[in-house]
């Protein structure tokens, strides 16, 4: 996730130079750009001065926006292009999602063997990494194929991405989208059982309609939501746990704190799924792809998102008090008040005519998505 998210931003005096010259080039920025944090916070570039180094107001983390300095950076993505075929695969693999599907692997793991300590075999730890193995190439095999079909929209909206940055070729891609359809589709035949096979099969089909020609559900707002909130909420959290169960011999167990997970992901993925549009509506307008932010606009959608997450924390606090003695209280209110808080201040610090911003507030999301996963081995 994109660098030091959420850290306070100055500038040294060793910067100013480079940041003066900048301002000189043909592509200036505005004599009197302000850029507003929270309360008053400002920070005034004046092209005839250096930038000064400290900022008035309260020193909280805030985003600076300057589209000329930051080059469209931040965000979940790795911006950066030309360094090489390796570093242009690893890209293309989509790492935020990578992260996303190693946390909710190891957290369900992590869940099965807190259930059942006894159970531990070192021996099923092949079979365990070959499972993960299978998850990943799925994983590279959907966000893959979303990149061959979108790479004019890409061009636009995600320039840095390795197919419409000219890294890669479509040859390429789609050897590398193939090869891991094939591979995963034999390795979860090979190693796993009839249920978890159709499940895995079932993600791989709705992950393509989502993103090839006639079906192209990704410009249907809520099918690409059902999709997304599918294949992140429900198959991944109950595959991984499903799978982990019968390896070590134990008999499915549909738990409160599996079937709250399942619930407390597929709201979050629902989530994930109108906020990753937020940083795309130039291009998506362009290409008439309709989603909730080409038709809302950045300030409503990432309003409604950030009211849907702040009630599923709600509805993760009243679970625990209502369901006594399931989970374990101070981790379940606990950690569910503190990612709340967080969400409250990403969004407050969102500035929906800042790219930057916006960008920023997508990765808080995935942040969020990543620390949920922390807590639920604990819960």
């Amino acid at each position: 996730v994109g660098g030091a998210l959420g850290a306070p931003m100055r500038v040294s005096s060793r910067s100013r130079p480079a940041l003066s010259m900048a301002t000189s080039s043909p592509h200036r920025i505005p004599s009197k750009a302000s850029i507003h944090g929270s309360k008053g916070l400002e920070l005034r570039i004046n092209k005839q001065k250096s930038i000064p180094s400290t900022v008035r107001g309260r020193t909280s983390p805030l985003v600076v926006y300057s589209e000329a300095l930051a080059a469209g950076g931040g965000g979940v993505e790795d911006t950066s292009t030309g360094k090489g075929f390796l570093r242009s695969v690893y890209k293309f693999t989509r790492p935020h999602t990578i992260r996303g599907t190693i946390l909710a692997s190891f957290a369900g793991v992590c869940r099965v063997l807190l259930e059942a300590p006894n159970a531990l075999n070192l021996g099923l730890i092949p079979r365990a990494s070959l499972g993960l193995l299978t998850l990943l190439l799925g994983n590279v095999y959907i966000v893959g194929i979303n990149q061959i079909f979108d790479e004019k929209i890409d061009k636009i909206n995600k320039p840095f991405l390795p197919i419409a940055a000219g890294e890669l070729s479509a040859k390429i891609a789609w050897l590398l989208v193939v090869a891991s359809g094939v591979a995963g589709l034999a390795l979860c035949k090979l190693k796993f059982g009839t249920l978890i096979f159709s499940l895995y099969s079932f993600g791989l089909a709705i992950g393509t309609i989502y993103s090839i020609p006639p079906f192209y559900l990704k410009q249907n707002p809520i099918a690409a939501g059902i999709i997304i909130a599918t294949v992140r909420g429900f198959l991944l959290n109950f595959g991984v746990y499903y799978a982990a169960r019968e390896a070590l011999g134990l008999g499915f167990l549909w738990s409160p704190a599996v079937s709250f997970v399942a619930r407390f992901m597929t709201v979050f993925a629902l989530v994930i799924a109108a906020t990753k549009d937020l940083p795309d509506v130039k291009g998506d307008k362009q290409y008439g792809v309709t989603t909730f932010a080409t038709k809302l606009g950045t300030k409503r959608v990432a309003g409604f998102a950030s009211l849907a997450l702040g009630l599923n924390y709600v509805h993760a606090i009243l679970t625990a008090v209502i369901t006594q003695g399931a989970f374990n209280i101070p981790v379940m209110i606990g950690g569910h008040v503190a990612l709340a808080i967080m969400l409250f201040r990403y969004h407050k610090r969102l500035d929906p005519d800042s790219q930057t911003s916006i960008k920023t507030f997508y990765a808080g999301i995935w942040n969020l998505f990543y620390l949920e996963y922390a807590l639920y081995p604990f819960i």
